[in-house]
């Protein structure tokens, strides 16, 4: 288990499909999911009673949506007096919001956490969630999943926790160890007592503290060491001055519940708005560095503001300017349901970018992308996240960066 890499929060992961007789009310009410020795692997061969789980859902019907239920569950060997035959291990769960909203064919993945905690995780089938959490775990999908097909994480996929598995450790609600916090620190040191800066400030900060990257030989790179670096400065500023906050709450005889409620929401909220900004900050760098001419979050039509147009807004509302010199990419951290919100923004462009930091989206939205004329831009690392149907229609920064350039050079 080593602090900065997913074995330091997964131990085992055990990998299936759920079968109809597993959670079709009309096919079986026993609340029963059947084991093999990949489970056995996890749960061990003794029988647990009542054993405190946590269920998580991954796309109720929503492909966005999850949710989670505490609850109980019961290992045993249905034919444990019935010495002439073989073991047959069930595991029995209570009804749950989870289990109940589950279907035939969506992914059960069981984890084992440090401290014996486990986890079992349902993910709606062929979802982005899936994809991410096949990803995450390094599970072949040429296994099929008609049985549970068990993995240690140290063993065969001890990933390094950066930006990309923070996100998705995130969704577990899993709360995140930091490591290398003695020289974040001496980085942060000048805003403990001041809080935040702004963002652009911060975007700088980070970027003149990391080493070895190159801009120019290679952005895509370069832009995910920049945002993983401006995460962990952000996590770690924010843990000080939470700290402080909370010892202000808590010096009162009687705290202030609204008080309270409000700067939770404070911080939930800086943390969502502070990860979009630092994106665009970073990628504004990117460009000046690579020489392009662009604008920066200016009105097209009916008010809409395009986060980049290249090569200029001028040329965008100059009716004489050819409109297939223009390119606009939009930028979203994460896609999840609103990436349709750019296809209404620059309508002399017919066909958009977008730019995201997500893994693993979902077939089903890639190819509705690809109908609407919107073209995913993709730092290349994140590529190896999607399915080989899907590579094909990706593009990564430096690619996007010549196709802007050579327009420019055709155009100016």
């Amino acid at each position: 288990m080593k602090q900065g890499y997913l074995s330091h929060y997964f131990e085992k992961v055990a990998v299936k499909r759920l079968r109809q007789v597993e959670v079709d009310p009309s096919k079986s009410n026993q609340h029963e999911l059947n084991g093999n020795k990949g489970l056995r692997d996890i749960l061990g061969r003794e029988k647990l009673k009542d054993y405190p789980v946590r269920f998580i859902k991954f796309g109720g019907g929503v492909e966005t949506e999850v949710f989670s239920e505490q609850s109980t569950v019961t290992w045993y060997d249905s034919r444990a007096n019935q010495a002439h035959r073989s073991p047959e291990y069930r595991l029995y769960f209570t009804e749950n919001i989870v289990m109940s909203s589950s279907r035939e064919s969506d992914l059960l993945i069981v984890t084992q956490r440090p401290g014996g905690k486990i986890d079992l995780i349902v993910c709606e089938a062929h979802s982005t969630y899936e994809n991410q959490l096949i990803w995450l775990f390094g599970i072949s999908e040429e296994i099929g999943f008609t049985s549970y097909n068990i993995k240690n994480i140290e063993d065969h996929n001890d990933t390094e926790v950066n930006i990309l598995v923070r996100s998705i450790l995130e969704e577990l609600e899993i709360q995140i160890e930091e490591v290398d916090t003695e020289f974040i620190d001496q980085v942060i040191a000048p805003y403990l007592k001041k809080g935040f800066p702004k963002t652009k400030v911060f975007s700088e900060l980070a970027r003149r503290s990391v080493a070895a990257v190159s801009p120019l030989e290679d952005p895509d790179g370069t832009l995910l060491k920049w945002m993983d670096f401006e995460e962990k400065m952000f996590r770690q500023l924010e843990k000080h001055l939470v700290e402080q906050e909370l010892e202000k709450l808590y010096r009162t005889e009687k705290i202030d519940v609204d008080k309270f409620i409000s700067f939770s929401l404070s911080v939930h909220n800086t943390r969502k708005s502070r990860v979009g900004y630092a994106l665009e900050n970073h990628l504004n760098e990117l460009f000046n560095v690579h020489n392009l001419k662009f604008s920066y979050n200016k009105v097209t039509e009916n008010k809409a503001k395009p986060d980049f147009l290249f090569p200029d807004i001028k040329y965008y509302h100059d009716p004489n300017f050819p409109a297939p010199y223009l390119t606009m990419l939009g930028v979203k951290t994460t896609c999840k349901d609103r990436w349709r919100q750019v296809l209404s923004e620059a309508q002399r462009i017919d066909a958009k970018h977008l730019l995201t930091l997500e893994p693993g989206i979902s077939e089903h939205q890639t190819s509705e992308m690809s109908e609407k004329k919107l073209k995913l831009v993709l730092p290349k690392p994140i590529h190896e996240t999607y399915n080989q149907n899907q590579k094909g229609e990706l593009m990564n920064i430096e690619e996007f960066i010549q196709l802007v350039s050579e327009k420019e050079q055709c155009a100016l």
